[in-house]
């Protein structure tokens, strides 16, 4: 598909990402946007990722702005040695998706660009190059040290001493910075799992094989967690110590009472645990993606966090942990690994920590390679047409109560079931979600909503 925006960034094929296209999107993005003192960029560890870099790099310094090149780092560490600076930033990064595709994130002083800022940047392509002499180039190889420190501050060094805490590496430009985490705040750290090949790892829809890898080294390591994150180090993925991967919703809503929010904004896919809690004073519901969820939380404002179904947090205020944990107005997910891990040990094990939240069991997964107009068809013909959607919740032994259409299709059912269903923003797959009140009955959604789906498609499964 053609690059575009999706709900965080620019994304596409990398042969369709030339340095022409690239450069043609950075000048944009200075033209339209506040660069305050300068611009920060950084890459994850795909192969297309360091020549992508080079040509952001170059074109900037072309236009005149000086350039700190952070080198591989993970997003939100480059986001806060960016806001530090009073710059703007470029993450090159596909996040989750696979390796035959990648992306530009874009930052300006005060955190991610909004849906307003990437309608500018569109507007602004095709800009004459500049004419004249590069502006500076300097390198900052302590980006990922500083966001490390941060919760090292903010937790303290003995907070989770004790803990035997596997790092799933893989291909995550966070790897060696989750390692050192782990052991700056007590815990023993167990490498697991690295690779030199880059593996889309999406932290919202974990697959089977990949669930029994976890729980094979946690079981096999005697670990009492593992931790990982997605290639660029913005969405967490968290599995207690039987093995069992914690959803990033959950992650969400503990985290947030954790630091001591009172209001959570986060989208309309994250289960309902947040407001049956009774913890917080208000639960705000916004379409998918941290542009939504950030431009919620600014709406908020007072003591406001936000989360995502796939981990990320966002911080909107200055916290207390009990050390001091300033506001991060960007996806990370270091905050919510320490802070449910920090929990956990105070549980007795993370397991009895998520037993006390409230029984809402959230699935997702994706019918991948599906045309997006296709997905968007079909979900257009369920929108207008009631007797389409009861037909379907129907045969999935549901009875139809109401719809939400903030962001795709969100299917209510009498029993408290849920089925959304929503086309990627950044790549060629159709989303599903539900929610129930058991991991049996969602795991016998999820598989009936899948099949049904993939027979509407005419698609094999």
């Amino acid at each position: 598909m053609a690059p575009k925006f999706g709900t965080s960034g620019l994304r596409g094929l990398v042969v369709e990402l030339t340095p022409d296209l690239v450069a043609d999107y950075i000048r944009a993005f200075l033209a339209a946007c506040p660069v305050g003192s300068g611009l920060f960029v950084a890459r994850d560890l795909r192969d297309s990722s360091p020549a992508i870099a080079d040509v952001v790099i170059e074109t900037a310094r072309a236009e005149g702005i000086s350039v700190t090149d952070c080198g591989p780092v993970p997003t939100p560490a480059l986001a806060l040695a960016a806001m530090g600076a009073g710059a703007a930033a470029v993450m090159v990064t596909g996040s989750h998706i696979p390796a035959d595709r990648n992306g530009l994130k874009f930052y300006v002083p005060q955190g991610e660009i909004t849906k307003a800022d990437e309608a500018a940047i569109l507007a602004a392509l095709g800009r004459t190059p500049r004419k004249g002499d590069a502006a500076s180039l300097t390198g900052n190889k302590t980006a990922g040290a500083e966001w490390v420190a941060r919760y090292l501050t903010g937790f303290g060094a003995a907070a989770l001493t004790g803990l035997r805490v596997g790092v799933w590496s893989h291909s995550a430009v966070s790897r060696d910075m989750l390692s050192q985490a782990m052991r700056a705040l007590g815990a023993e750290a167990v490498e697991v799992g690295r690779s030199d090949v880059f593996i889309a790892i999406d932290t919202e829809a974990v697959p089977q094989d990949t669930r029994k890898a976890i729980r094979h080294w946690v079981i096999g390591h005697g670990l009492d967690a593992l931790v990982s994150t997605d290639g660029d180090g913005d969405r967490p993925l968290l599995a207690d110590e039987t093995g069992t991967v914690v959803p990033g919703d959950i992650l969400g809503q503990i985290t947030a009472r954790q630091v001591g929010a009172d209001t959570v904004v986060t989208p309309v896919t994250s289960n309902g645990g947040a407001e049956l809690s009774g913890h917080f004073n208000r639960v705000v519901r916004t379409k998918v993606g941290s542009p939504f969820v950030i431009a919620g939380m600014e709406q908020a404002q007072g003591r406001v966090a936000g989360y995502e179904a796939n981990g990320g947090f966002v911080l909107g205020f200055d916290a207390r942990c009990p050390g001091p944990l300033p506001r991060l107005m960007t996806r990370d997910s270091l905050l919510p690994l320490v802070a449910v891990l920090v929990a956990g040990r105070a549980q007795g094990g993370i397991s009895r920590l998520i037993a006390q939240e409230p029984l809402r069991v959230t699935l997702s997964d994706r019918i991948e390679n599906i045309d997006t107009q296709r997905s968007q068809d079909m979900i257009a013909a369920l929108q207008e047409r009631a007797d389409l959607r009861e037909a379907f919740l129907h045969g999935l032994g549901l009875i139809a109560a109401g719809v939400d259409l903030r962001d795709g299709l969100r299917m209510n059912a009498t029993g408290g079931e849920v089925v959304h269903l929503r086309p990627s923003g950044n790549a060629p797959e159709l989303r599903i979600y539900v929610e129930s009140a058991s991991h049996e009955s969602a795991g016998h959604l999820m598989n009936s909503a899948r099949a049904s789906l993939c027979a509407m498609l005419g698609l094999s499964g």
